[in-house]
C-alpha cells in the first residue's frame, strides 16, 4: 500500500477566527485510540466546542467531538473524550507562561491528516469583544464590495 503524502483536512473551526484575535499557532500530534482514527479517515468531526487545557506539563484537548465508528464493536471510543496533544517541551512551557496571563486561551483551528498523521492546529487566543467583531464583519464587508466594484469595472472595459 502506498503511503499518505501531503495534508488532508478533517473539520475546521471558522468561528474561532470569528471570535478570537489569533497570536500564534501550534501544530500538535494527537494520541487517539483506532476507532477515533477510522472516524476521523471518514472526514467526520467537529471542533466548534473544542479548548485546549494545560494541566501538569502536559496539553489535553477538550470537548472535540469525533463521533463513534460505525463499525465499531464495544472497542468503540466515547465520542468527547479529552484527548492528549503531543507538542514539544519547550512548547508546553511558552505556553503555560502565555495562558496565566488573563484573556489568553487555547482553541483548535483545524483538524487534519498530514503524511498520514492525525494532527491539530492549536492557537494561542485572545477573546474578542463585541464590538471587534463588528469592526472585523464590516472590513471583511468592505473589502468584498471593493473587489465588486473593481470587478464590474474590469467587466465594463473589456465590453
Amino acid at each position: 500500500m502506498a503511503k499518505e503524502t501531503g495534508r488532508k483536512l478533517i473539520a475546521q473551526n471558522k468561528k474561532a477566527r470569528h471570535d478570537y484575535h489569533i497570536l500564534d499557532t501550534y501544530e500538535a500530534g494527537l494520541v487517539l485510540t483506532g476507532t477515533e482514527v477510522k472516524s476521523l479517515r471518514q472526514g467526520r468531526a467537529s471542533l466548534v466546542d473544542g479548548f485546549a487545557q494545560l494541566d501538569g506539563g502536559e496539553a489535553w484537548l477538550h470537548n472535540v467531538h469525533i463521533p463513534e465508528y460505525s463499525q465499531g464493536t464495544w472497542t468503540n471510543h466515547a465520542a468527547r473524550r479529552k484527548r492528549k496533544l503531543l507538542l514539544h517541551r519547550a512548547e508546553i512551557d511558552k505556553l503555560i507562561g502565555k495562558t496565566q496571563e488573563t484573556g489568553h486561551t487555547l482553541v483548535p483551528l483545524a483538524l487534519y491528516f498530514k503524511d498520514g498523521r492525525a494532527k491539530v492546529e492549536v492557537a494561542l487566543a485572545k477573546g474578542k469583544k463585541e464590538y471587534d467583531k463588528r469592526q472585523t464583519l464590516r472590513e471583511k464587508q468592505d473589502r468584498r464590495e471593493a473587489d465588486r466594484a473593481v470587478s464590474a469595472a474590469r467587466r465594463r472595459q473589456r465590453a
